[in-house]
């Protein structure tokens, strides 16, 4: 932490720029390998920062109140970080684009064979998470290849439910797997988790 930060944060809130580029200094190498560590892409981390540093700049009002200007940093650039994951799951051209990317950086079948299993890990680590009966419901639709009322007569409940359970289980799986795993992980994720 900054020993003068409070005096570079209200000296931000009224546009000085050049407390703004001290503040960009002594946080930009940190946050940009935090975000890396999330992203694995060292082009997106970059724009990540920037886009952090943006909404500070952007914040003025908001920057004077912030207590913990390191943890609320942090915060920002993992909720974007998160958000770019999310953002690359829904656009198969992205995703395709930043997969051959990922396996084009070396060895794509022993990756591929890493990331398969580490995918797997961390899919069974998620499904053992759910609810007793939740998890039961998706095993029998994912493993089991039933379908939705195959599902609701064998456990006695209504298709609504049993599909209520499917959506809630991909959506849970999903949000451990984007905050377990990197970019290549979650890409391989979405790329087979739908819904």
């Amino acid at each position: 932490m900054l020993h003068n930060e409070k005096a570079l944060l209200r000296q931000v809130a009224q546009r000085d720029e050049p407390a703004f580029r001290t503040l960009f200094a002594a946080y930009r190498d940190r946050l940009y390998a935090y975000i890396l560590g999330i992203i694995r892409s060292k082009e997106v981390a970059e724009e990540l920062v920037m886009d952090v540093f943006l909404k500070i700049w952007l914040a003025k009002d908001l920057v004077t109140e912030i207590e913990n200007f390191d943890a609320f940093l942090f915060r920002i650039a993992y909720n974007k970080s998160i958000d770019f994951l999310r953002s690359a799951a829904r656009d198969p051209v992205f995703r395709n684009l930043l997969w051959n990317d990922i396996q084009q950086a070396g060895d794509a079948r022993a990756d591929s064979v890493v990331m398969q299993h580490e995918y797997e890990n961390k899919l069974r680590e998620a499904v053992a998470l759910l609810s007793p009966q939740r998890k039961e419901v998706y095993l029998l639709s994912r493993e089991k290849g039933f379908s939705h009322a195959d599902i609701a007569r064998k456990l006695s409940l209504s298709k609504s439910t049993v599909n209520n359970h499917i959506v809630e289980s991909q959506r849970f799986i999903r949000t451990y797997l984007i905050s377990h795993m990197d970019l290549a992980m979650t890409i391989l994720l979405l790329s087979r988790i739908k819904g």
